[in-house]
C-alpha cells in the first residue's frame, strides 16, 4: 500500500485527465470548478487504498474513486444552494458565481456523470458498483432531508441526529471503501466488514467535525470556529449540553439557539462555556473514540495482511486525532 499522500496525488492527477471542459461550458465549467477547490479528497483516497488493501490494484479502482468524488461534490454544489451559503472552501459557491439555475443543472449532471464511471468496468462489477451507489445516493437524500426537518424542529433527539449523520456522511464513506473492495473482487462478507468499517468511520469523522466546529484551532481548521453555533445548529455536542443541563440552563440555551445576533462573540462564548462545565465536550471526544473504536474492531477481525491493517488502522487514528 501506498502513503496517504501519494494516493491523492495520484487521484488528483487523474481527476484532472477525466474532468475535461466542454460545450456548454456553463454545464461543465462549474463541474471542474467545484472540484478544483480543494478539500481532503478523503472518499476517494479510501477507495483506492481499499483496493490495495484487498491485494487488488489501486489503478482499477480510479474511476470507482473518481465516481465517488464527483457525487460528494454534487451534493456540496446542492447543500450550497439550499444553505444560501456564498463560500465553499473560502471560494465562492457554484451558485454565487454563475447563478441559481446553472447551480442546480451542472450538479444534476454531475450526478449523472459519476454514474457513467461505473460503464468502465465489466457486467457484473458494474451492476455491484451501480447497486452501491444507487443505494448510498438515496441514504445521503435522507440524511440532507432529515437535517433540513431538524432545523424547524425543538425536539431532535440524539438517536435522531446520529442516524441522520450516517445517512448523510457516513454511508458514503462507508460506500468508498466497499467500492474498493468490490473492484478488488474481495469476497462479500470481506466487503461488507469493510463497508461496517468505514461507516463507523465516517460517523466518527463527523463527530470530530461538529467538536472542532466549536473546539477547533483557527488557524487550522479552515472554517470560522462556532460556524455551527452562530447558526444554530443541533449537534450531537449541543443536544448532550442539553441533556445535561438544569432545566434554567436548558431554556437559557434554547433561546441562545433561537437568536442570531449581529454580534455573535458573545453567543459563542456563552454556549461554549455551557458545552465544558456540563460535561459535554468531553463525552463528544468520548463517542467519537467509540466509533473509531468500533471500527478498529471490525479491521482487527479481517484476514488481511498485518502490514495493510497497520495502515489502515493509523488511517483510523489520524482522523480521530485532527485539528482540521
Amino acid at each position: 500500500m501506498l502513503s496517504i499522500s501519494d494516493y491523492r496525488d495520484l487521484f488528483l492527477s487523474h481527476l484532472q485527465q477525466e474532468i475535461i471542459v466542454r460545450d456548454p461550458k456553463n454545464l461543465y465549467q462549474p463541474m471542474d470548478y467545484i472540484l478544483n477547490l480543494g478539500g481532503k479528497r478523503l472518499r476517494p483516497v479510501l477507495t483506492l487504498m481499499t483496493a490495495d488493501f484487498f491485494s487488488g490494484n489501486h489503478q482499477d479502482a480510479l474511476k470507482a474513486a473518481t465516481a465517488i468524488e464527483i457525487f460528494h461534490n454534487f451534493s456540496l454544489v446542492h447543500d450550497d444552494i439550499m444553505d444560501d451559503a456564498p463560500l465553499r472552501r473560502g471560494k465562492q459557491t457554484v451558485h454565487e458565481k454563475w447563478d441559481l439555475n446553472t447551480g442546480i443543472l451542472s450538479g444534476d449532471a454531475m450526478l449523472i456523470v459519476a454514474y457513467q464511471f461505473f460503464e468502465n468496468y465489466p457486467a457484473e462489477t458494474f451492476q455491484e458498483l451501480a447497486k452501491l451507489f444507487s443505494k448510498t445516493a438515496i441514504e445521503v437524500c435522507e440524511g440532507q432531508q432529515y437535517d433540513i426537518d431538524f432545523e424547524t424542529r425543538d425536539d431532535v433527539q440524539i438517536d435522531e441526529y446520529l442516524k441522520m449523520i450516517t445517512y448523510k456522511t457516513a454511508v458514503l464513506v462507508g460506500a468508498a471503501m466497499k467500492m474498493g473492495a468490490i473492484v478488488a473482487d474481495a469476497s462479500k462478507q470481506e466487503a461488507n466488514a469493510i463497508y461496517d468499517f468505514g461507516l463507523n468511520l465516517g460517523i466518527a469523522f463527523q463527530l470530530m467535525d461538529d467538536y472542532l466546529d466549536a473546539f477547533g484551532d483557527p488557524n487550522t481548521f479552515g472554517k470560522q470556529v462556532g460556524g455551527d453555533i452562530i447558526e444554530n445548529k443541533k449537534t450531537f455536542l449541543y443536544l448532550k449540553t442539553l441533556e445535561n443541563l438544569s432545566e434554567d440552563q436548558s431554556m437559557q440555551l434554547r433561546h441562545l439557539f433561537s437568536i442570531t445576533p449581529e454580534d455573535t462573540s458573545d453567543k459563542i462564548k456563552v454556549v461554549k462555556d455551557f458545552m465544558i462545565s456540563s460535561g459535554a465536550a468531553d463525552q463528544t471526544q468520548k463517542e467519537i473514540e467509540f466509533y473509531t473504536q468500533k471500527a478498529l474492531e471490525i479491521l482487527d477481525g479481517l484476514s488481511v495482511e498485518h502490514t495493510n491493517k497497520n495502515i489502515l488502522r493509523d488511517f483510523a487514528i489520524s482522523l480521530m486525532n485532527r485539528e482540521i
